[in-house]
C-alpha cells in the first residue's frame, strides 16, 4: 500500500510564506527539469495560452518528481474532462482560467471531486492513485487537491468575495493580461486602473483569508508580496530565454 502523496504548494499556500513560482510554456521535460532544479517553490505547466496537453503534461510531472518546485497545471479551460484527466496524470493543484462567477467556481469544484461531493469519473490505476496502490485514494484524494480558479476581467472582480468563498476553492488568481484587456488597457498591465484593481482583489482576498496570486514581476511583483500574495510567479520561461539570448548575442554581434 502506498501513502496519498502530499501536496507541497497547497501546504505552501497555508503556511503563510509567499510561494515564488515561475510560468512554463516551453514543451518537453529539459526546460522543466532545468527549471524545477532552479530554486522556484512552484512552476505552472501551461495549456491554455501554450501547446501543451495531458499527453506532454505527464512526461512534465513525472519529471519534477524529486525536485523542490511543486507542479502546478493550468487547463485550457474550466472543462470537466480537461480536468478530469490532468487530476488521473497526478496533477494535484489546477489553475482554472476564465472564472466569471459563482456558478462557474462551483462547477470547477466539482470537477476536482469525486461523486457524491462532485462528478469527478472514477478511475482505478492510474498515476494519481500510484496505479491502485494507493488503495484509500478515492476516499482520501480531496485532502491533498488544491483548486485555483482565475479572476481575470473586471465583471469577476466585481464578483470576487462570492467566486472566493466558494467552498472548494483553495486561493484565486489574479489574470492581469486579460485582466487589462477586460478594463479597455490591452497590454497595458501597468496603468493606474489596473494597478488599483488587482491591488484591490489582493486586499480583499487577504481580507477573506483566501490565498491571492498573480503572474508579474520586478517591482510589482514585490509589492503584491508586500501587499499580502500568497503565491506570486515572477516570470515565464519563453521571456527568460527570449531576453538572455538576445542579450548574449548583442554583447558579441558586431554589425
Amino acid at each position: 500500500m502506498a501513502e496519498l502523496p502530499k501536496n507541497a504548494f497547497k501546504a505552501g499556500i497555508r503556511s503563510g510564506r509567499c510561494q515564488i513560482g515561475l510560468w512554463t510554456a516551453l514543451q518537453g521535460t529539459v526546460p522543466v527539469e532545468i527549471l524545477a532544479n532552479a530554486g522556484f517553490d512552484w512552476l505552472v505547466l501551461d495549456t491554455e495560452h501554450a501547446p501543451g496537453d495531458p499527453l506532454t503534461v505527464l512526461p512534465q510531472l513525472q519529471t519534477m518528481v524529486p525536485y523542490h518546485a511543486a507542479p502546478v497545471v493550468r487547463p485550457a479551460w474550466n472543462d470537466k474532462v480537461l480536468i478530469k484527466r490532468f487530476l488521473d496524470l497526478g496533477a494535484q493543484t489546477l489553475i482554472v482560467p476564465y472564472v466569471q462567477n459563482r456558478e462557474e467556481a462551483e462547477e470547477a469544484v466539482a470537477a476536482m471531486r469525486y461523486p457524491p461531493r462532485g462528478i469527478r469519473g472514477v478511475a482505478g490505476a492510474v498515476r494519481a492513485s500510484h496505479y491502485g496502490k494507493v488503495t484509500d485514494y478515492i476516499a482520501r484524494a480531496e485532502e491533498e487537491l488544491c483548486l485555483i480558479v482565475q479572476v481575470e476581467t473586471g465583471e469577476a472582480l466585481e464578483l470576487l468575495p462570492e467566486i472566493a468563498s466558494v467552498d472548494g476553492v483553495d486561493g484565486v488568481f489574479i489574470g492581469p493580461a486579460d485582466l487589462s484587456a477586460s478594463l479597455g488597457h490591452p497590454g497595458d498591465m501597468g496603468h493606474p486602473e489596473v494597478v488599483e484593481a488587482i491591488e484591490g482583489a489582493i486586499r480583499t482576498l487577504v481580507e477573506m483569508d483566501v490565498p491571492a496570486g498573480i503572474l508579474t514581476s520586478g517591482d510589482f511583483a514585490r509589492r503584491c508580496i508586500e501587499l499580502g500574495a500568497s503565491f506570486v510567479a515572477v516570470g515565464i520561461d519563453t521571456g527568460l530565454l527570449a531576453r538572455s539570448a538576445t542579450a548574449l548575442a548583442g554583447e558579441f554581434k558586431q554589425d
